[in-house]
């Protein structure tokens, strides 16, 4: 029976590459540096890629492309390629395929560190990037220029929970022949595909919601087998690689991966639900509440919401920093995606450097705070958020 014709949840339990002579029932780690050879010409046929084999575990380990196997059937992607981290996954793709003089056009909201690679060390090597706002993506086809490469997203967008539409950029990019990356972090291969709505490559940071409980970094890039072969060459010799451990514990995770998202989802909707009808509450931004302003967009395009809210608080940057000072349950952290609920209020910490006009221009007033909902029981949370606003 085919992998491809099975269900997500039977992919991520079902995969197994690699058994050895003792048929053990779960993978084993295969703590490794390097593999060994049968004879001069196994050595040369393995390194002339003449066969598909184990070399070093830098380029390949049993462990990282059984991870690697199992993204790509639930995001149903030709191949891909695992990293140390999310960060080292976005450098790793864009840098194997941009050469001095292209251009980026990229949403106006992504990750802080992926904005410090577009604006602090691309333009080192003639390599520059046009912001198009995440509220008008009509505007997008004004940015493009003849040396345009890539058109790159995040949906949802950190922190302000923003939905871009995937068919729209697919339609552009490829009457522009652009190579379209989604970073994908947010909504998990279980929530959303963005390669079926014309994304070349799909990123995610693994040490979010795939790992699910703060354990260990690690990240991975699939689409296109010509485009990850490209990816694949120029991180088999800079060395961003998974560790074979890492890649072990997310592979496990993923096994799990769709009734946590489920239960993360069930709660965080609750919360946006509890969070819209406060009164010291200005607003609040979660895909799957009728108030969101792309809502109708989400629902096409996404299974469930996620697990991220954001919502504004009445009063600015310091009722702000005052509700967190008033948290007790929830933990304080820059994380995501874990078993704990997790609040961050980005004014006042990691956005903090920018200016008000600059954070304004990404949706981050000051009084908003992003909450990643948990896996607690929810009225927990919901109790923890009250007694902090209140």
């Amino acid at each position: 029976m085919s992998n491809q014709n099975l269900g997500l949840e039977t992919q991520a339990i079902r995969t197994q590459l690699e058994r050895t002579q003792y048929l053990e029932h779960s993978v084993p780690l295969y703590l490794t540096s390097s593999f060994i050879f049968e004879d001069a010409e196994d050595m040369r046929a393995s390194f002339a890629e003449e066969k598909e084999r184990n070399i070093y575990s830098r380029f390949s380990n049993p462990n990282t492309s059984e991870f690697v196997e199992k993204i790509c059937l639930m995001e149903g992607a030709e191949d891909g390629y695992s990293f140390a981290t999310g960060m080292a996954a976005v450098y790793s793709t864009f840098a194997a395929l941009l050469n001095s003089g292209d251009h980026i056009v990229s949403a106006s909201s992504v990750f802080g560190s992926t904005h410090t690679l577009f604006t602090k060390y691309f333009p080192k090597w003639n390599i520059t990037t046009s912001y198009f706002d995440v509220n008008k993506p009509e505007t997008i086809e004004n940015f493009i220029r003849p040396n345009t490469k890539i058109l790159y997203a995040e949906s949802p967008t950190n922190p302000a929970v923003d939905i871009l539409d995937l068919e729209l950029l697919g339609k552009i990019a490829k009457k522009h022949n652009l190579i379209l990356i989604i970073d994908n972090c947010f909504a998990t291969p279980y929530i959303q595909n963005p390669i079926q709505f014309g994304a070349d490559l799909v990123i995610h940071s693994a040490t979010k919601l795939i790992d699910g409980q703060g354990r260990v970094l690690g990240g991975v890039t699939v689409g296109r087998s010509d485009l990850i072969r490209e990816i694949y060459l120029f991180s088999r010799n800079t060395g961003p690689a998974l560790s074979p451990f890492n890649a072990w514990v997310l592979s496990k995770s993923l096994e799990t991966l769709p009734v946590r998202i489920e239960k993360h989802c069930e709660n965080a909707l609750k919360v946006a639900e509890f969070l819209e009808n406060h009164p010291n509450v200005a607003s609040v931004k979660y895909p799957f509440l009728k108030s969101h302003p792309q809502y109708e967009v989400a629902k096409k395009q996404m299974k469930l919401g996620g697990n991220i809210v954001a919502f504004e608080i009445k009063g600015g940057i310091e009722s702000g920093r005052k509700f967190l000072d008033k948290i007790k349950l929830c933990s304080l952290s820059a994380n995501l995606g874990d078993t704990r609920s997790i609040v961050t209020h980005p004014a006042s910490t990691t956005h903090s450097k920018l200016t008000e006009e600059e954070r304004l221009a990404v949706s981050i007033t000051d009084g908003l705070v992003r909450v990643s909902v948990g896996l607690e029981t929810v009225q927990d949370v919901i109790n923890d958020l009250k007694q902090a606003l209140e």
